[in-house]
């Protein structure tokens, strides 16, 4: 796994389909991820976005969700690539906040600002 996987592989893993944002399948359905790929110079930390995303009229869910996310990432090991280092993610501060979509009143989300740095070789 390279480093833009890598952010595949840290999204991907809590139960919700996981996209690009800039690769959002048309036919993609509710609740759903959307997250940034940043990679930084000389490998020093990036602030990515993610986006926790459902169609509902309640938070009930997504404050459920977002809760389990801080969990993991708080207690996550750093990601392993194959070039040889590690994905290293901690929360930022603040971390979440609710947002939703300007055009659709029923799509409500949670903005995820992680902290991520690459330790490699390259």
């Amino acid at each position: 796994m390279d480093k833009q996987q890598s952010y595949y592989s840290l999204w991907s893993r809590f139960g919700v389909p996981a996209y690009d944002e800039n690769r959002v399948p048309e036919e993609a359905t509710y609740p759903r991820i959307t997250y940034q790929v940043i990679l930084g110079a000389l490998d020093g930390p990036v602030f990515p976005v993610a986006t926790l995303w459902d169609k509902n009229t309640s938070w009930t869910w997504l404050d459920a969700k977002i809760n389990e996310i801080t969990r993991y990432i708080e207690d996550m090991s750093p990601i392993k690539l194959d070039e040889g280092g590690y994905m290293n993610v901690t929360l930022n501060d603040p971390h979440a906040e609710r947002t939703s979509d300007p055009s659709d009143s029923t799509v409500i989300g949670y903005r995820i600002t992680l902290g991520i740095e690459f330790l490699t070789k390259y």
